[in-house]
């Protein structure tokens, strides 16, 4: 092996190490900030209801973390921690309306319709917790959680603070929720289906998306209420 072939792969080597090291330390990251947000929730249940972002929904094909936010959130339910559930999304990249399809789910693995409800509006993160929060205060909620892996949870949790005051996150504590043998059951969901549909990459650009992920919509709307409460005269 010449000197140069020998320079690039300890260099090669060595720059893996560095990417394993990282990863490493971003897991353990994530998982104390789970375990520390989950105890600190531990301490004030029940709560009175906690959000749970969607994820498309495609048949057989439904991926593993849509299965894991289902779960967790009927672990929290069966544990205590909640007494209602809300599962947030619209037909965003799928013909299946998110909300819906995912309560559909949850119903069927034994948590009481009654306490599970759908939000169908949100197409973006953001929108999912601002919304399923207005919904939760609608029903007459008042300690409202996020339920979700840990990273989208750690994403969410300043927009929230702002955004949605006294609104806390619940991440995933992998240790707690077994998924290997809890396959999801493939049900009837001609409820939850959109004839209709328009894929979300045919309506907005990558930007677009960027945005709304980033909360632009939310940040209108609040924008327009507040300036629509300040043209109402008091005393009316």
């Amino acid at each position: 092996m010449t000197r140069v072939l020998k320079k690039f792969f300890k260099i090669f080597i060595y720059v893996h190490v560095l990417l394993a090291f990282a990863l490493l330390l971003t897991h353990c990251s994530f998982s104390h900030y789970a375990r520390k947000s989950y105890e600190r929730a531990e301490k004030e249940k029940p709560w009175d209801a906690v959000i749970v972002p969607g994820v498309p929904y495609e048949k057989e094909n439904t991926t593993s973390v849509m299965k894991m936010r289902i779960l967790w959130a009927k672990y929290l339910y069966d544990s205590g921690m909640t007494k209602n559930i809300i599962f947030s999304g619209a037909a965003v990249y799928s013909p299946y309306v998110e909300g819906i399809a995912m309560k559909t789910i949850a119903d069927s693995l034994g948590i009481p319709p009654a306490h599970t409800f759908s939000e169908t509006k949100a197409e973006h993160s953001t929108e999912n917790v601002y919304y399923s929060w207005k919904l939760a205060k609608e029903m007459g909620f008042e300690k409202i959680a996020i339920a979700s892996d840990p990273f989208q949870s750690r994403l969410l949790k300043s927009f929230a603070k702002k955004y949605c005051p006294g609104v806390v996150t619940i991440p995933v504590v992998f240790e707690r929720l077994n998924t290997d043998d809890l396959p999801l059951p493939v049900i009837d969901l001609t409820a939850a289906y959109r004839e209709d549909f328009v894929s979300i990459l045919e309506r907005e650009s990558f930007w677009q998306r960027f945005r709304g992920t980033m909360g632009k919509k939310v940040r209108e709307e609040v924008k327009s209420e507040g300036e629509l409460n300040r043209q109402v005269p008091s005393g009316n």
